[in-house]
C-alpha cells in the first residue's frame, strides 16, 4: 500500500464513521438539517435567498454502504444554497492586465487538500465591478471541476487582496453548520471521487457541473463530530506523509536491489570470491598453455590468421588482486574477434535470405529473435556466427547499449556491422559472457571510447581489456553459481514490480 492508498483508506474510514466513536450527547446529523432548513426558510422569507425547487428525496437503492444511526446521506445542494455554493466569475483571457487589484486563483493552486500557490492573474477592480462579480475568501472550499485524475479540492488560505475565481472553479463558502474541512476531505474520498468520475462529461475537457456536484450523496455526521473527523484525519496525515517518504525510499530500493545484487554477483565471480578454489582443478597458466597451443594448430591450418603479439600486462593496470591459481589476460589471448556485416537497404528482404543479429536483438543477456533482419547476399565466412559465439555492440549512439553481450545458440547467422563476434578457444564461453556484461568490464571499455555522440568499442580495445581468467573447471562452477543466483535476482525484481 503507497500513501496515497493509505490516505484514501483513512478517508474512507473517516466517511464510513469508523475513525472516531459517535458521542449521543453531540447530537445527530438530522437535527443538523433541520436548523440547515430552518435556515434556509429565514433568509428566504427576509428576501436575501431565492426559493428553491424541492430537493429530491434520497432512495434506499442509492446508499451504497451504511452509516452510524446519528448520521445522515444527504448531497451538498441540501446543505447549501446559491449565497454558500456557487461557480467562479466567467472570465476572459482579454479581460486579464499585466497587475491589478483584483487576484484571479489559477487552476494549478488548487491541489489534492492543499493550495498550492501558482501565482495570480489581474483583473482592474473596475472591471470586477462591471463583471458584479463573487469575491471569495480565506476558509472557502475551492473545487477544479475539470477532472483528471482526480476532481482537486482545497480551502483557500488567507490571502491579501480581492480574490475571485474562474468558472472552472466552484467554491463553498463556510457556514456554522457545517465544518469546512470536513466537506473538503469528503469530496477528496474515494466514493465521492469515483461517483465524480461517473457523472463527468466531455472529451477533451472532462468536467462535472455545478448540477450534477450538487446532486452527489455523502454521509453527513453531527457538526461536533465533523470537526472531531478532521482532527484525527489531520493527525494521520503527518504520518502517512513519512510512510509516503519511506515506502517510496523502499521501492526505489526494492527496483535497484536485484540489478545491485547481479552487480555484486559478477564482481565477485571475477574476483574469485564466489567459489572456493580447488587444487586438483589446476591452474590457469596450464589452460593458457593449451589454448596457446590450439591457436598454433589453427593458424597452422590456415583457419586462423597469426595476430600480433599483444601488449604484456603491467603490474599497475592490474585493478584487483585474483586467486593465485587465476592469471590476469588480454582478452585477446583466450578468443577471437570479428568485426559485423556491411550491407544495404536494398539487401534486406522480408523472406529467406540470412538473419542478422544486431543491438536490438541482445535482451538481458540473451539473443531476441522477435525482431530481425534478413539479407540476401554472399556472407563471408568470418562474417557468420557460430553456436557459441559471443555477439557483442561495439558501436551505438546510446552509451547505454555500448558493450552489451549475449551468447549465440544457433548456428546460420550473420551479425551487423555495429556487432562484434567473440569465439572463445578452450574457455567456458558462458563464463566470459557473464564477465562482459558485468559492470567492471563494460566500464572498463566504455571509459576508453573517446567519443561523444558515437560510443564505439574497437576490436583492438576488446583485444587488450584485461581479464580475470581461472582454471576451467571452476569456470564452469563460477557459471553455475552465477546462475543460481542471478534466477534469484529476477524473482526478487518480480516480487518488486508485482
Amino acid at each position: 500500500m503507497n500513501a496515497e492508498q493509505l490516505k484514501n483508506s483513512i478517508l474512507q474510514r473517516a466517511i464510513e464513521g469508523k475513525l472516531v466513536e459517535q458521542r449521543e450527547e453531540e447530537g445527530t446529523a438530522a437535527e443538523l438539517l433541520r436548523e440547515i432548513k430552518a435556515e434556509k426558510a429565514r433568509l428566504v422569507k427576509e428576501g436575501k435567498l431565492k426559493k428553491e425547487k424541492p430537493l429530491r428525496s434520497i432512495t434506499a437503492e442509492e446508499i451504497p454502504f451504511e452509516i452510524p444511526e446519528s448520521w445522515e446521506w444527504t448531497t451538498l445542494s441540501h446543505i447549501t444554497s446559491e449565497r454558500t455554493l456557487n461557480d467562479g466569475n466567467w472570465i476572459l483571457s482579454s479581460d486579464m492586465v499585466d497587475n491589478g487589484e483584483v487576484k484571479l486563483i489559477q487552476l494549478g493552486s488548487i491541489g489534492n487538500c492543499k493550495y498550492i500557490n501558482k501565482g495570480f492573474k489581474y483583473l482592474t477592480r473596475k472591471h470586477f465591478i462591471e463583471l458584479n462579480g463573487r469575491q471569495i475568501y480565506a476558509d472557502y472550499i475551492l473545487i477544479n471541476r475539470l477532472i483528471g485524475d482526480r476532481m482537486l479540492c482545497c480551502i483557500l488560505p488567507n490571502i491579501e487582496g480581492i480574490l475571485i475565481t474562474a468558472v472552472d472553479v466552484c467554491w463553498i463558502a463556510p457556514t456554522p453548520y457545517y465544518d469546512s474541512k470536513y466537506l473538503m476531505y469528503t469530496i477528496a474520498s474515494p466514493m465521492f471521487q469515483a461517483k465524480v468520475k461517473s457523472v463527468g462529461a466531455g472529451t477533451t475537457r472532462f468536467r462535472i457541473s455545478k448540477g450534477n456536484l450538487t446532486k452527489l450523496l455523502f454521509p453527513l455526521p453531527p457538526l461536533a463530530e465533523q470537526k472531531r473527523i478532521v482532527a484525527k484525519i489531520e493527525e494521520l496525515l503527518p504520518h502517512v506523509e513519512q510512510y509516503g517518504k519511506a515506502h517510496d525510499e523502499l521501492t526505489a530500493l526494492n527496483e535497484k536491489f536485484p540489478d545491485a545484487m547481479k552487480k555484486s554477483v559478477l564482481q565477485y565471480a571475477m574476483e574469485g570470491k564466489l567459489v572456493e578454489q580447488r587444487k586438483e582443478e589446476g591452474t590457469t597458466k596450464e589452460l593458457l598453455a593449451a589454448i596457446k597451443a590450439e591457436k598454433a594448430k589453427l593458424v597452422k591450418e590456415g583457419q586462423l590468421k597469426k595476430e600480433k603479439p599483444l601488449p604484456e600486462i603491467k603490474a599497475e593496470e592490474i585493478p584487483f588482486e585474483i586467486p593465485e591459481s587465476w592469471e590476469w589476460v588480454r582478452l585477446g589471448e583466450i578468443a577471437v574477434t570479428n568485426i559485423g556485416l556491411t550491407y544495404k537497404p536494398t539487401n534486406i528482404v522480408e523472406n529467406g535470405g540470412t538473419i542478422v543479429l544486431r543491438s536490438s536483438n541482445i535482451q538481458n543477456d540473451k539473443i531476441d529473435y522477435s525482431e530481425t533482419v534478413r539479407v540476401n547476399m554472399n556472407i563471408p565466412e568470418n562474417k557468420m556466427c557460430s553456436k557459441g559465439d559471443i555477439l557483442i555492440c561495439v558501436r551505438n549512439g546510446s552509451k547505454r547499449l555500448v558493450g552489451k553481450a549475449a551468447l549465440i545458440e544457433d548456428d546460420g547467422m550473420s551479425f551487423g556491422a555495429f556487432m562484434a563476434i567473440l569465439s572463445p578457444i578452450i574457455t567456458n564461453n558462458r563464463y566470459i559472457m557473464r564477465i562482459i556484461n558485468s559492470a567492471y568490464f563494460r566500464n572498463t571499455l566504455l571509459n576508453e571510447t573517446g567519443t561523444t555522440t558515437i560510443n564505439q568499442i574497437t576490436q583492438n580495445m576488446l583485444k587488450e581489456v584485461l581479464f580475470p581468467l581461472p582454471p576451467l573447471a571452476e569456470q564452469k562452477r563460477i557459471v553455475a553459481k552465477i546462475e543460481e543466483l542471478l534466477s534469484c535476482c529476477g524473482a526478487l525484481g518480480n516480487e518488486s514490480t508485482a
